[in-house]
């Protein structure tokens, strides 16, 4: 005998693929459709008493994903704000107002480039997959290695990079 929040779980379940494509144009990006939607499914999960029965579900949730969208873009605008304390208090945009020095970075690059070719190669592998994205379990299991050794072999890398990157 299902239950009426076994009902709801089974409902909100068979929704989410509704709600992928929506997700997905909002954020115009699969990776963070997916954040968007697991937190979507887990806040309907979690505020089911606020759903009221007979209402349209799909709609709620629909309504649910948006809001969680919108104050994650105001969250994300605020982080990137800074306050001019000026006579007239602007408020501006940091990164639009930033401009890159090349011939600096380019330096820095090339030196972290030289420093990973120096890293020996069992430590190199598991660190640049790590800065490629690749989650701690997903390196293990394409090194086939245990997780803590790959998590201890990017800690050293990073040690030893910061030692050869270290201004005298």
């Amino acid at each position: 005998m299902k239950t009426l929040t076994d009902n709801f779980t089974n409902l909100v379940t068979q929704y989410s693929s509704t709600l992928k494509p929506f997700a997905i144009s909002l954020t115009k990006d699969t990776e963070d459709a997916n954040d968007l939607l697991q937190e979507t499914v887990y806040r309907a999960l979690s505020s089911q008493d606020k759903y009221s029965e007979g209402t349209n579900l799909k709609a709620w949730l629909f309504t649910i994903m948006k809001n969680i969208f919108i104050n994650n873009y105001r969250r994300k605008v605020k982080r990137n704000t800074i306050i001019d304390s000026t006579e007239n208090d602007y408020y501006l945009n940091s990164l639009s107002n930033s401009t890159v020095n090349t011939g600096e970075t380019s330096m820095q690059m090339e030196e972290i480039r030289r420093g990973l070719e120096k890293l020996a190669t069992e430590y190199r592998i598991p660190f640049m997959m790590h800065y490629h994205g690749f989650k701690y379990h997903e390196i293990a299991e394409h090194l086939t290695l245990p997780i803590g050794t790959v998590k201890s072999r990017i800690h050293f890398a990073r040690k030893e990079l910061k030692r050869m990157l270290a201004r005298v």
